[in-house]
């Protein structure tokens, strides 16, 4: 991402270039970067057309055949939207010569957005920390169908940033502080997704962690996400990398800058990173109103501008974009093409992008027609059908009661307190607005924007209409009179009556306390918190309910529902605060989802997807509340060491690690094998698909402590093209506890110096060029494969999640231990699962800046399996060489 030192010397105007330049692809001058931060400026690449690779052929085909028959005004047509008073959130104007209808872009990431008679899911931090591929598959399938169902073209979800900062108002919306987990989940989701037909949207790219001064609508501010070019492919991209691997259809790019050059044309980051190094055969369409320019978008990779206007300050519509003068397209792009700023075959390469996807997605075949307006629930407006109230529903209830339950994590549970024995209970007392219904109605709130009642969502444009909404104090009352009506099940909602909380308390032998902390979307301002939270604790005096409760009550269960991490030292050791239940944003179901965790009809089994600290100055990264800067600087100085590898890395201490969570039952981990090569007997794990596995001979035989181990000669492995290749030969059988595996196979290992220098880049700006889509084909292969049992030693069913932590040679620069893969597995009392996962050749590469290839390093690995990043069961090594 940084210029090479002698290329900037060489330019030599970098430094007489005022702030405000814009960077030029003609030019090749990039943005200046204020004094003190002139390392951080993007390169300049120039655009690639679509090339319609791997399975991707025949839609772009059928695009270009489509796209030989437009007129450039019918071209800007499907490039521009119409602004924001079309059915959908985002529109583009139509072909209505040949009669079609353009394209339909629809929010959000949990559910069909301002609609009628569909779905509010659980949010997406809730089902990362599942760590269930099948459930966040299977989320992903309900909510296409339901934006298939309502007629939209677009679904803009997954947003998957990394949730850098903790008190990130949107870190919600995304899968937690980890990429390789947000990437399987990225992945999962759209396959999800577009096994529907409806066109995924992952976003936002990149680099877009917090909501003070990101930009959009001509801001005055828009802060400059400033790293380098290791962390971006490690970190910050590795889920965008995943998603073009799993096909997704369109990426939006953000409002934010990178390295002082805003995201929607960034040329380094569209036209380099995205479409030549990842192949991405879909189209770019702009965040709402995040573009600041019009010719260089559309030269830096940009192919759809949404909404369509400038700004929402003074946005209009206009339902043809070729005559739209409010636009920085529309009729300017008309005029760019006719005075020669922008080629027309650039043009022709957007439009063929936009409808290579639906094309792939078989939109051109059955697919419904609009049938809501966003803007209205009511049937009709200005005397005109609008909404037809199509319900979308199905039966996705179940599985929105079955990710709540999934997600709920265990953080605290003293001498079995959880579950409950509705026999052995007398009274019980619910306390806090947590609990209730928000008196104005589940949507009274326009987009979420507050904190009343029970919070089962964040607030902005992430969220979706609640057809019905579950309380947690309904669901526990209805529970209970269904088992024993005699049970006095009583409810303080106000938290700031303490003379009826405390009485209430004292007189209950169950206390359950309902706390809550919000965040979301920077347009709406909640409490003081725009966007971004303002501090790490609980709201509505959450701490103060929970101390005054426990002071009374000897048996203080603590249900938290929170959009991230809480800090909860002043309460958490009180030794009349039995347990405590983190149960994120559950959406719809969420009374029915903690009932079921309360009382015993689901174990908890879910796992922190970010790190709870202790205090907030343990994180590595915090928000830019403010800034006198026309373009803020936020340098990622933690560099690879986001969430627990910061922990890691500086020895620090948290409350609660990433991937923890405890269950009603105990688990043991024996019986670890390293293997070399594809050992998975029939099926190779790809994005969580089953696909036909490369030959090898496998036998398995019984080990020590009644635990498996698995050998292989795998079936020979092409060599990568990246200098980093899969191995091929024989590994021996390991000991349960200390697996060592050295293959004989030579690895292209040469991982350069120091690869966190983008001072040592090549004086080239172009990057890879790939005809794979997500990258080298064979990054995606399996290197090595670890398997080891899991045993349920407790007195009760549960899932366990186990994780594999990988820690890299000393020479890779790498923290001490990184997630590279994960499984939940049910296992029945006194039995064992058998777990297998996948090492791919990616998972064990880092990226080599001066190359800009992925290397395998040289020296040993070390293998850990755990159930969380810092209880660690097994561990082992292998040295590839």
């Amino acid at each position: 991402m940084l210029l090479p030192a002698g290329l900037v010397a060489s330019l030599g105007l970098l430094a007489s270039v005022p702030v405000r330049v814009r960077a030029d692809v003609i030019t090749g001058i990039p943005d200046a970067a204020p004094p003190g931060f002139e390392q951080w400026t993007s390169p300049i690449i120039s655009t690639k057309n679509v090339s319609g690779d791997a399975d991707w052929a025949s839609a772009v085909a059928k695009a270009r055949a489509f796209v030989a028959q437009l007129t450039l005004d019918e071209k800007v047509n499907l490039t521009t939207g119409i602004g924001i008073n079309g059915r959908c959130v985002g529109n583009t104007g139509e072909v209505t010569r040949i009669g079609f209808k353009g394209f339909c872009l629809e929010d959000s990431p949990l559910g069909v957005r301002d609609t009628d008679f569909a779905s509010a899911f659980p949010a997406a931090i809730n089902v990362a920390a599942s760590f269930d591929k099948t459930l966040i598959n299977q989320r992903g399938v309900a909510m296409g169908a339901e934006h298939r169902g309502k007629g939209v073209n677009v679904a803009l979800g997954p947003m998957t940033n990394m949730g850098r900062v903790a008190a990130g108002g949107r870190n919600w919306e995304g899968f937690g502080g980890d990429p390789f987990l947000s990437g399987v989940a990225t992945a999962e989701t759209i396959a999800g997704y577009q096994s529907q037909g409806v066109i995924a949207c992952v976003k936002h790219y990149i680099a877009n962690e917090q909501e003070h001064m990101r930009g959009g609508s001509e801001a005055a501010q828009i802060y400059s996400s400033d790293l380098d070019d290791r962390t971006l492919h490690e970190v910050y991209a590795w889920p965008f990398a995943e998603a073009v691997k799993a096909g997704v259809g369109s990426v939006m790019c953000s409002y934010n800058k990178i390295n002082q050059t805003q995201a929607c044309q960034n040329s380094k980051i569209i036209n380099g990173v995205l479409k030549e190094e990842l192949d991405f055969q879909g189209f770019v369409l702009s965040d709402w109103a995040a573009m600041i320019n019009g010719v260089q978008p559309a030269l830096a990779g940009v192919d759809m501008n949404m909404p369509g206007f400038k700004s929402y300050n003074f946005g209009t519509s206009d339902p043809n974009p070729d005559t739209s003068i409010n636009s920085w397209w529309g009729s300017a792009l008309i005029e760019s093409v006719n005075n020669g700023s922008v080629p027309e075959w650039r043009v022709d390469d957007m439009v063929t992008r936009s409808m290579a996807a639906f094309f792939k997605m078989g939109q051109d075949a059955g697919y419904p027609a609009v049938n809501f307006d966003y803007n209205s629930e009511d049937t009709f407006m200005h005397g005109m059908l609008v909404n037809e109230h199509v319900n979308v529903q199905s039966n996705h209830g179940q599985l929105i009661r079955e990710i709540g339950g999934a997600s709920t994590i265990l953080l605290k549970n003293t001498n079995g307190a959880l579950p409950l024995n509705i026999n052995n209970i007398k009274r019980i007392a619910i306390l806090g607005e947590d609990a209730g219904p928000n008196p104005d109605g589940p949507n009274g709130c326009s987009d979420r924007g507050c904190d009343q009642g029970t919070l089962a969502m964040g607030w902005g444009s992430g969220t979706a209409n609640f057809p019905y909404l579950i309380d947690p104090s309904a669901a526990i009352q209805n529970f209970v009179i269904t088992k024993n009506p005699t049970i006095p099940v009583e409810t303080v909602l106000n938290e700031f009556n303490v003379g009826a909380v405390t009485t209430l308390a004292s007189h209950a032998d169950v206390c359950l306390v309902f706390v809550n902390a919000d965040s979301g979307e920077g347009y709406i301002t909640v409490d003081g918190n725009a966007g971004d939270r303002t501090n790490l604790t609980l709201w509505n005096s959450g701490e103060a309910l929970i101390t005054s409760t426990a002071a009374v009550c000897n048996n203080t269960i603590v249900v938290q529902h929170v959009v991230g991490p809480v800090l909860v030292e002043t309460w958490i050791d009180h030794p009349n605060v039995t347990a405590v239940l983190h149960a994120g944003l559950p959406g719809q179901e969420t009374g029915n989802a903690i009932v079921d965790v309360l009382f015993g009809a689901v174990n908890p089994s879910a796992r922190l997807p970010y790190t709870i600290a202790r205090a907030r100055t343990d994180y590595p990264a915090d928000v830019l509340y403010s800034s006198t800067m026309q373009t803020p600087q936020i340098v990622y100085e933690e560099m690879l060491e986001i969430d627990y590898r910061h922990f890691d890395a500086h020895n620090i201490s948290p409350r609660f690690e990433f991937g923890f969570g405890m269950s009603y039952t105990s688990f043991a981990y024996n019986g670890l094998n390293i293997r070399p090569g594809d050992q998975t007997q029939g099926q190779n794990a790809v994005n969580g698909r089953a696909v036909p596995a490369p030959a090898a001979n496998v036998s398995v035989s019984a080990g020590a402590s009644g635990s498996r181990q698995a050998s292989a000669t795998p079936a020979p492995s092409s060599s990568a093209a990246h200098s980093a290749s899969a191995p091929a030969g024989n590994a021996t059988s390991s000991a349960a506890h200390n697996a060592t595996a050295t293959p004989t196979a030579t690895m292209n290992s040469t991982h350069s110096g120091n690869a966190t220098s983008t001072s040592a880049a090549p004086p080239a700006f172009s990057s890879p060029a790939q005809t794979s889509p997500g990258g080298a084909a064979d990054l995606f292969t399996t290197a090595w494969t670890v398997t080891y049992a899991v045993t349920n030693t407790g007195g009760v069913d549960g899932n366990e999640v186990s994780q594999v932590y990988l820690g890299f040679p000393p020479s890779a620069g790498q923290p001490p231990k990184v997630l590279r893969g994960f499984d939940r597995s049910f296992v029945g009392r006194g039995q064992t699962a058998f777990v297998q996962i996948p090492l791919r050749v990616k998972d064990i590469s880092v990226w080599d800046v001066p190359t800009q290839k992925w290397v395998i390093p040289s020296g040993s690995f070390t293998v850990m399996v755990g159930s969380s990043s810092r209880n660690i069961h097994l561990t082992g090594t292998f040295t590839p060489s």
